[in-house]
């Protein structure tokens, strides 16, 4: 398509040979640079499995599962008042309280 890039305060100009040179150099220098963080960030991961740790965000422990689901059954408090006393957002509430499914006849 004959379309260029030119850069004039760092001297590219992707028109002519050696410009398209410099900015297949910088593309391949910058994606040197990201496979080397991707190497160590697994290499991190690993080390810290090896060390017992998991990641990821906490779970739920299994009391506070049957709790909330015992309260959502109980209907006297409102979600509100069970996420505030159970110490979880809404959005785990209705993750694990789901309610009594409704039987098909």
């Amino acid at each position: 398509m004959g379309i260029g890039f030119r850069s004039i305060t760092e001297n590219i100009d992707t028109t002519s040979a050696g410009g398209r040179l410099i900015f297949h150099l910088f593309g391949a220098l910058a994606e040197f640079e990201r496979d080397l963080i991707r190497e160590r960030v697994q290499a991190g991961l690993k080390s810290a499995r090896a060390r017992g740790r998991k990641g990821g965000r906490p779970g739920v422990p299994e009391e506070t599962k049957a709790m909330a689901q015992a309260l959502m059954k109980d209907k006297t408090l409102s979600v509100k008042q069970i996420c505030n006393q159970l110490g979880i957002a809404r959005s785990t509430f209705y993750k694990y309280a789901k309610p009594i499914e409704k039987q098909t006849l």
